[in-house]
Formats: structure tokens, C-alpha cells, sequence
């Protein structure tokens, strides 16, 4: 294996990267993205994630773990001319994103997350659907909590940030590359659940019932909107069934991604959680 070095913040090449880690737009006109941290880039090339370059610190990771890293991606086979780059501390710190690091990033190769590239390995999909998500932080959890239930696909419907908003990334813990992912808007996504006969589920207020009482064995889609809009109105004409959590205290909603968990394991536990 064979490296090269880049000593200054004012490289061509960093500053290309500084814009794909801070600007939505650089990494969609790119189709690259940056990930941070051993975990997650472990969870990227296991999640089929073609890479680019691995840029490191050698006084935070060392060769031996470049190596161990790199061989892992060879054998994943998702790219055989992988760029490795020793970089100072200066840029190093310019490209990290979190203050305790573990001196090694890669860039990677956005996905489509596209509708028509879903694909269940079951006849009775469990599907997690959030609206027009805003916070980073949110989505993060609603993809632990996907990846934590094992469901078959989470779908962004109208989404307001890119998926690899690095954010994101560090939110999740990695899980945006352990869950199949697709965005898209409100009506393609509803015809797409009808086309497959898929039950929809919306977590709403109006003329709705308990959520313990429907029955998620079937193909499901569990929907859920912000707090502070709830779902749009396109949701609620095509609903299965409107759910509601029932509350106890004074308001009347929760975080969207503690709703989430809350109705995605209901379904896992009448589903004997396979």
C-alpha cells in the first residue's frame, strides 16, 4: 500500500473536501460525502459504500490500523483504487468535525436512495416513514432507532437536508449506512406503498385510535411527522388508520424519534420481533 502526504490547509484537494463536509449543495453536485471516525466508515463499507480516499493523522491511527482498515475494503470489493493520505494536525483538524476524533476520515460515494432501488427480502415489510424532517439530530435517532428494530427500509419523505449531512452521520452512530434509505416526496412515496399493498399507519391526532390496537403483522408503513406540523394533510386522506400514543401529562406530542420507537417496536413485538 502506498501513501502520499498533504501538510497545508491550502491544498486544493482539502479545500474540495472542506466544502463537502460543510456545503449541502457541494455534496450533491459531487455525489461525495465525508465520513469521520473508524466506526462508521467500518459501517459504510459493510453497507456496500463505495470510498474514494482514507485521509489520517498517524499520530491519532496508526499504519497498522490503516491497514487493518484498507484490507477490510479491498475485501468488500466496492473499490480497488483506494487513495490513502498521511495529513499534519492542521488538516486534519480543519476536515474533522467532532472534537473527540479518532484521526481518520474517508470520502465516499453518495447512494440514489432512491424509490425504485428499495427491495425486501420479506413479503411483509416493516417500514419507517418520517415527513419533512429538519433536525440533523432527529433523523440520527430515527436511524438508530431503525437499524435498533432491524425494519426493512426508512423512507425520507420530503426531506429538508441531504442524508449525509455530517450531522447526520454522527447522529446515527454510522446507521445511515446500516439501513436501506430512500427520500422522495409525499406522492410518490404514497403511491409507491399502494403499488405494494402496503398498510399505512400515520401517527396523527385527528380521528385516531390507539396505536396498540391496529395490527402491524401485515406490510406496514409507520408514519410520522415534526412536532410542530404533524403530518400533511396528503398523508392523512390516504392512512390505513390515524394512530395516537395516548398521553398522560399536559401536551400532546412527543420527540418524532421517540414516537418512532415507540410504534416501530409495537410492531416488532406483535411481529415476535423477527
Amino acid at each position: 500500500m502506498t501513501t502520499k502526504t498533504i501538510l497545508s490547509t491550502q491544498n486544493s484537494f482539502i479545500r474540495q473536501l472542506v466544502q463537502l463536509k460543510d456545503k449541502s449543495r457541494e455534496r450533491k453536485k459531487t455525489g461525495f460525502f465525508l465520513i469521520e471516525g473508524m466506526r462508521e466508515i467500518t459501517l459504510a463499507i459493510k453497507g456496500g459504500y463505495e470510498l474514494e480516499t482514507i485521509l489520517f493523522y498517524p499520530d491519532l491511527f496508526s499504519l497498522e490500523q490503516l491497514n487493518d482498515l484498507t484490507s477490510n475494503v479491498m475485501l468488500s470489493a466496492v473499490e480497488t483504487q483506494l487513495n490513502c493520505i498521511e495529513v499534519s494536525k492542521e488538516v486534519y483538524q480543519k476536515l474533522a468535525y467532532r472534537d473527540t476524533t479518532e484521526g481518520v476520515l474517508a470520502v465516499g460515494k453518495s447512494k440514489t436512495n432512491s424509490l425504485s432501488d428499495l427491495s425486501f427480502e420479506t413479503k411483509n415489510p416493516l417500514i419507517l416513514i418520517a415527513e419533512a424532517p429538519e433536525k440533523p439530530g432527529n433523523i440520527g435517532a430515527i436511524l438508530r432507532t431503525a437499524d435498533a428494530a432491524n425494519v426493512d427500509a426508512v423512507i425520507i419523505a420530503n426531506p429538508k437536508t441531504d442524508l449525509y449531512n455530517p450531522n447526520i452521520i454522527r447522529s446515527s452512530v454510522g446507521c445511515v449506512f446500516t439501513n436501506q434509505i430512500a427520500t422522495g416526496n409525499t406522492s410518490e412515496i404514497i403511491n409507491f406503498l399502494k403499488s405494494k399493498n402496503i398498510a399505512i399507519y400515520c401517527a396523527a391526532l385527528q380521528t385516531s385510535v390507539d396505536y396498540h390496537t391496529q395490527d402491524f403483522k401485515k406490510p406496514t408503513a409507520i408514519v410520522v411527522g415534526t412536532e410542530a406540523t404533524g403530518l400533511s394533510d396528503a398523508w392523512l386522506e390516504n392512512s390505513t388508520r390515524n394512530i395516537i400514543i395516548p398521553m398522560q401529562g399536559e401536551i400532546d406530542s412527543m420527540n418524532v424519534s421517540v414516537a418512532a420507537g415507540i410504534l416501530i417496536f409495537e410492531a416488532k413485538r406483535q411481529r415476535g420481533f423477527k
